[in-house]
């Protein structure tokens, strides 16, 4: 799940939101824990304007008198609110050099939103030279102070996020920095991610770890339960993942071709071809390959869906 530039613009100001319902692992009655902290460098201070020139005079304190306190440079903002709104303003004006000084100013103020939004901006390299140790260090800040927000609010889906970004991280590491891949650690993220938060993208990853045995068992049942999670939220590749297991079966997953074929026609239409392409070929080898009666079923399946969402959207 990503969120988009508007909808984190429209955080800033706005937190809040309804409570949603969320998948826990529960262990003789408890929640899930919180990994543990992440281990990083100190994240960077906002820039605060020229220093001295050099060469200028300066005043010598009065006879007998006790030093002054050397005086301190003035903050660019009032607060993080403000430096927010300095933020749109230089974004709309196409000052990606104040944007980002206001941001990282907010940021260090404790705005979840600006660390947020500077960690995925190191991470794409947008209006910043890419740097994924910084974006690290960003989500890290999140996700160790934040891990009890509450799911289902503003506040929540973004730490969700910052959880599965981490868990990417660990899952392949970082070049030339300490950041090391660890399966077990990219396992820990995902899996606070999907049961905590209910993220779909962190369920999605989780079913994958499953699938594959990497960080835990191989559990392909477990793995179908993460990826219908995912599916029933609109997550596209879980729709296609969990499609495809349908259509398979074994291994503890019931066969059933009709639903599979179902979820592969919904992640088609929710897919985007410039990123997903291999959602949109699996559907149409599956549709090619599978039988008329099963096509027909499917897509009958689909209309009925399609008709109560219409009348549930109307009441």
């Amino acid at each position: 799940m990503r969120i988009s530039d508007l909808t984190i613009a429209a955080f800033f100001l706005v937190l809040g939101g309804q409570q949603a319902s969320w998948a826990q692992d529960a262990v003789g009655g408890r929640g899930p824990i919180p990994p543990r902290p992440i281990p990083g460098i100190a994240l960077p201070e906002p820039e605060v304007g020229p220093g001295p020139v050099p060469g200028a005079a300066t005043i010598a304190p009065a006879p007998n008198a006790p030093a002054a306190h050397a005086a301190l440079p003035m903050a660019p903002f009032s607060s993080a609110r403000d430096a927010i709104k300095a933020w749109m303003r230089d974004s709309t004006a196409g000052d990606q050099a104040g944007a980002v000084r206001a941001l990282e100013y907010a940021a260090a103020q404790g705005h979840l939103t600006a660390q947020f939004k500077l960690g995925r901006m190191y991470a794409g390299g947008e209006g910043v030279a890419a740097n994924d140790l910084k974006a690290f260090e960003y989500f890290s800040k999140i996700a160790d102070e934040n891990a009890d927000a509450i799911p289902g609010t503003a506040d929540g889906r973004i730490v969700g996020n910052a959880f599965v970004a981490l868990g990417g991280y660990f899952m392949d590491g970082i070049k030339g920095s300490y950041v090391k891949p660890n399966i077990d650690r990219a396992f820990d993220m995902f899996h606070y991610a999907a049961s905590y938060f209910g993220d779909p993208e962190g369920q999605y990853n989780l079913g994958r770890l499953y699938m594959s045995g990497q960080g835990t068992r191989r559990d392909a049942r477990q793995a179908a339960r993460w990826m219908k999670l995912a599916a029933e939220k609109g997550y596209a590749p879980a729709r296609a993942v969990f499609g495809d297991m349908l259509l398979r079966g074994g291994e503890g997953v019931p066969r059933q071709p009709v639903l599979g074929l179902m979820w592969l026609s919904l992640a088609r239409e929710s897919a985007d071809p410039s990123r997903e392409g291999w959602i949109i070929e699996r559907h149409d080898n599956a549709f090619a390959t599978a039988s008329a009666n099963d096509r027909t079923a499917a897509l009958a399946m689909i209309e009925r869906q399609q008709v109560a969402g219409a009348r549930a959207s109307q009441r």
